[in-house]
């Protein structure tokens, strides 16, 4: 897999034998691009699988899959 993708997560806190912990949802993936105008500036889209009302969006490296090298 490129190394220019995301997979975009929602953290979310939950308590659980007295310790508060996060675990990550999934909810998109984001990719870097390189501006076509010239510039060279990098830009992060990202395309979400539902609108997502968050405050905090958390982009991590895909892992690779079994079928992949």
């Amino acid at each position: 897999m490129s190394n220019n993708s995301f997979i975009i997560n929602v953290p979310v806190t939950y308590t659980k034998d007295g310790q508060e912990k996060t675990a990550y949802r999934r909810v998109g993936v984001g990719f870097v691009n390189i501006r076509n105008d010239g510039s060279g500036d990098q830009v992060l889209s990202l395309k979400l699988d539902f609108p997502v009302g968050a405050t905090e969006l958390v982009g991590f490296v895909p892992k690779p899959r079994d079928d992949e090298e």
